[in-house]
């Protein structure tokens, strides 16, 4: 038995070349610890406000949610066949690749480092920071250390408390990881048991709340397919059959992407012990578990809060309001401890996966040679580095709107730019496993998609009927994502000139 299992090793050391030099150091748990830890952040304490006013009833809410974890779900099961047949670090940028061809791979890999990936570190950290202000009050947005310098217009760079929390935040999780990716997944084990606790402490709430009280739950659903206090979608709301399903489509920018980054464990697949095995499993497991709680918490929320109290909770903190109600006074302190943890253990997951893109990138010589090297403690030490670099470098702009003399956040506008072009390098993804069965319908094989080929053909149908939406209906917020995308072009373009003109060299 052990002398196959490490049969089985070799043979997946010599399928990664290079990545046989990763430690393998992440089994089963493990991997099912970052599918659910780069999952749960703080969009689920959050995000059903902002769906609720989109659809506008108890029942459209739980169909928003189940939407996204069908989508989820399945997108997962599709993932799962390639992560077994390409057991090496790099992910999505390797899927593409090899389904297409390396300019698609390079596209995503481009966009996953330059917004994707860094800009989703700087946001969590950003509201681990915010959060934390519920223990700390100094740490505030406004309270400056560096007061906003204006540099462009509607554009400043400044330094606040929560910014620097922030920035330490990104530091030490970053030399965290380039100790080893034990360090790493001590990490991510513990603050993923954790937030799931927490979860589950708020979930005791709300049946104690109907319990206690049921009606505000039975008032919920006597009325639950009737859209109220809707919010307008361009001149569409969610009170006619075609707005219905625009606000379905257009919410899952809340629901879709608050279980986002569940893929994320693919970037670490030289370093998962018997891939061909844990990574389909984990990735089943580990979306299954968050979209399951993710349901259970908003049906918690309508245990405990109308309809339209979700719809009005300040500032959009669903959680927190939930907590005050049941619990007067304690929801602030809280849910601010709750999401710290959350997001603590999000932006280790965040910074874990995102290194292992780029060193494979550069080891196709189309990133900085370093990148595509390991450190001794066997991870790709300079790729965490200009990993968290970039990121670092994230926090510190900020947008100014002139009218209100308000500040907001750059990296925000450009994560709501990139959503639309995230969701269609899923659907080409799973649209490569198709064109890998039928350009390599001999390779190994040893997870095939369950379902195939209904299931990742009904994922493709769902997400682009939600992107064609997004295009129609959030074009603002659709299209620059598009031109990020594409500015990848000339650099990929430089930098395969670049790698033949050295390689030329060497010969």
């Amino acid at each position: 038995m052990q002398q196959a299992e490490e049969d089985l090793r070799a043979i997946d050391a010599a399928a990664s070349g290079e990545h046989a030099h990763f430690h393998k150091a992440l089994g089963l748990f493990d991997s099912v610890m970052i599918v659910a830890g780069v999952m749960v952040g703080s969009g689920i304490f959050i995000v059903s406000a902002e769906i609720s006013r989109q659809v506008g009833s108890a029942g459209w809410l739980l169909v928003a949610w189940t939407i996204a974890g069908v989508l989820t779900v399945f997108g997962a099961l599709s993932y799962g066949e390639l992560a077994a047949m390409m057991p090496s670090a790099g992910g999505m940028y390797i899927y593409l690749r090899e389904a297409f061809s390396p300019l698609l791979g390079f596209l995503y890999g481009w966009t996953l480092l330059t917004v994707i990936q860094t800009g989703s570190i700087a946001a969590v950290a950003i509201a681990f920071a915010r959060f934390s202000g519920a223990l700390f009050p100094f740490v505030d947005e406004s309270h400056y250390l560096i007061a906003p310098i204006h540099i462009l217009p509607g554009y400043a760079l400044s330094l606040s408390t929560a910014q620097a929390v922030a920035l330490v935040v990104i530091l030490l999780i970053c030399f965290i990881n380039t100790r080893g990716v034990t360090w790493g997944k001590l990490i991510q084990n513990v603050f993923t048991i954790a937030k799931l606790a927490g979860v589950v402490l708020l979930l005791a709430l709300g049946v104690f709340a109907f319990v206690r009280n049921p009606s505000v739950f039975h008032a919920n659903f006597a009325d639950a397919w009737r859209p109220q206090h809707v919010a307008l979608i361009h001149t569409l709301d969610a009170t006619t059959a075609f707005g219905l399903f625009v606000a379905l489509c257009v919410s899952q920018t809340g629901s879709l992407f608050s279980a986002d980054s569940w893929h994320d464990l693919t970037f670490v697949a030289g370093e998962v012990r018997n891939p061909r095995r844990n990574l389909p499993l984990a990735l089943g497991l580990g979306t299954g578990l968050v979209i399951g709680l993710y349901l259970l918490c908003n049906l918690c929320y309508l245990a405990v809060l109308p309809v339209s109290a979700i719809q009005t909770a300040p500032g959009d903190r669903v959680a927190t309001l939930v907590v005050d109600t049941v619990l007067p006074g304690i929801g602030k302190l809280a849910m601010g401890c709750l999401i710290m943890v959350s997001t603590f253990g999000t932006v280790n997951a965040l910074t874990l996966a995102g290194g292992r893109a780029c060193y494979a990138m550069a080891q196709d010589g189309l990133f900085f040679r370093r990148a595509g090297t390991l450190n001794r403690n066997r991870v790709p030490g300079w790729a965490l580095a200009i990993q968290c670099l970039w990121s670092l470098l994230l926090v510190l702009p900020r947008t100014y709107a002139a009218a209100t003399h308000t500040y907001g956040n750059l990296y925000s506008n450009l994560l709501d730019y990139v959503i639309s072009a995230a969701l269609l390098f899923y659907i080409l993804t799973v649209a490569g496993l198709f064109r890998l069965r039928s350009t390599r319908p001999d390779a190994p094989r040893p997870y095939r998609c369950w379902g195939y080929p209904w299931l990742p053909a009904l994922y493709i149908a769902g997400a682009s009927a939600v992107l064609a939406m997004l295009f129609a209906y959030r074009t603002t917020t659709t299209w620059p994502g598009l031109l990020i995308v594409l500015s990848g072009v000339p650099v990929y373009l430089l930098l395969r000139k670049n790698s033949s003109q050295a390689g030329s060299a060497a010969r």
